[in-house]
């Protein structure tokens, strides 16, 4: 697939795209290379095609890596769209029918593994299970079909979300004797003094670990200032989940962690007060993914929604 360039200038194919994509996410040609399974020389070359057919620069090179242009980022946004759509019209073609769940960290259970097997069961497609450290991005350049979304904060006006259900939240900290002071290290108080519970209105005395990417308890939950007076930002659930292991601060996560979570250096404990934290899916009304297979994976949440309701209350 060729489209023209400007006058005077190759034409620009598929392998044009594949090429810049694959540097602009690894931020490097070595790595690229590797992952396209050609030499590096070749890959420069076809990065360099790509930009004298589009007649501006798309890499800044130096020897400290390899970063995007301004104008390399944005385009970069509807390349991968484009792949994604090539890839979608590809497995239309081949009647192959697969849905791309992304999540960031532990499915809901057991609300997953019913919504997955029903959906499977009933219409004959798979679904793809995408790790990655913000759905919400990967929805967004199409790399996922639908994103599951806990926490309440707002997603974009092109976005489309379906409310599942609501989880319970939880504190949890490193144990005194794995930060090796045996003092509590979300407050500098003794360890004892952490009792057996915590109250959601003591916010203010907390060091506060935040997951940035897709954490359900941040600074957003406090819209009145009377949250923790301290944070520790990270970008990903596990450096969140190691910078509470080493006595950082204090985290609040949804209670699926301490059924699935078993880290010897952390403890949880209630939280009293506590606003519940929802669990959402989240998706474009413009997939590429048929909107059929779309609404059929939706409908399988809602059901198994309902399902693990009854089974819990029987």
């Amino acid at each position: 697939m060729t489209w023209p360039g400007p006058a005077g200038a190759s034409g620009i194919e598929l392998r044009h795209l594949r090429a810049f994509a694959a540097v602009a996410r690894r931020r490097s040609f070595t790595q690229a290379a590797e992952e396209l399974l050609i030499t590096q020389p070749a890959l420069s070359r076809t990065v360099a095609q790509l930009e004298a057919a589009l007649g501006v620069r798309l890499l800044d090179r130096s020897s400290r890596g390899v970063a995007l242009t301004d104008t390399g980022a944005e385009f970069l946004i509807h390349v991968e769209r484009t792949l994604a759509a090539f890839s979608a019209a590809l497995a239309a073609a081949r009647h192959e029918s697969t849905l791309r769940l992304g999540f960031s960290w532990l499915l809901p259970d057991p609300w997953a593994q019913h919504a997955i097997a029903r959906f499977e069961r009933e219409t004959g497609a798979q679904v793809e299970l995408v790790r990655c450290d913000n759905p919400l991005d990967d929805l967004d350049r199409q790399a996922v079909d639908v994103a599951l979304v806990r926490g309440s904060r707002p997603v974009k006006a092109a976005v489309r979300t379906v409310h599942l259900y609501d989880e319970q939240r939880v504190a949890v900290h490193a144990r005194p004797e794995a930060t090796g002071d045996g003092r509590d290290a979300f407050r500098g108080h003794p360890a004892e003094a952490v009792g057996d519970a915590l109250r959601w209105r003591d916010a203010h005395e907390w060091t506060l670990v935040v997951n940035t990417a897709s954490g359900t308890t941040g600074p957003w939950c406090w819209p009145h200032g009377d949250g923790p007076r301290r944070f520790v930002e990270t970008a990903n659930f596990d450096e969140w989940l190691e910078s509470v292991a080493a006595g950082r601060g204090l985290g609040i996560v949804p209670d699926v962690a301490e059924r699935r979570i078993h880290h010897p250096a952390l403890r949880f404990l209630p939280l009293d007060g506590a606003p519940p934290s929802p669990i959402r899916l989240a998706y474009r009304p413009d997939t590429g993914t048929g909107s059929m297979l779309l609404r059929r994976f939706l409908d399988a949440a809602l059901e198994a929604v309902v399902t693990c309701t009854h089974a819990a209350e029987a």
